[in-house]
């Protein structure tokens, strides 16, 4: 089976195992972005510690839950976001001000559209969290 979008498979997945009440989690396609939008979220507060398992194919990522995730997942399209055009899409993603996390792929990396505005920086919605 091919996976079109291995990012939105983990995010939901995630998601999904938080909603039963599972304190684990396991990634089946283990990619660099993956990992840093994991190291994001870990971060945040939103999931607890992970560790990244080679198993000779694309690699595992297990994954300790801590329950505080009330919705993950992907932007599709990705949209481009200047440096003062944030809020916009806040609004559209997150449910309040100041509330959740945008992740945003921008030339310094992946980070939190927080940090994005702080450098002055703007770039590629990837994911949101909340």
């Amino acid at each position: 089976m091919t996976m079109n979008d291995p990012l939105a498979a983990a995010l939901s997945g995630i998601l999904n195992l938080e909603r039963i009440g599972r304190n684990n989690a396991v990634i089946n396609c283990a990619s660099s972005m993956i990992t840093k939008v994991l190291t994001i979220l870990n971060e945040k507060g939103y999931v607890g510690s992970f560790e990244k398992v080679d198993d000779g194919k694309a690699g595992i990522i297990k994954v300790n839950l801590l329950g505080k995730i009330n919705k993950c997942g992907v932007v599709k399209p990705r949209h481009a976001v200047s440096k003062d055009n944030f809020e916009r899409y806040e609004k559209r993603y997150l449910p309040a001000k100041n509330f959740g996390l945008l992740v945003v792929s921008t030339s310094k990396g992946l980070m939190t559209q927080d940090e994005a505005r702080k450098n002055g920086i703007g770039g590629k919605l990837i994911a949101y969290c909340y």
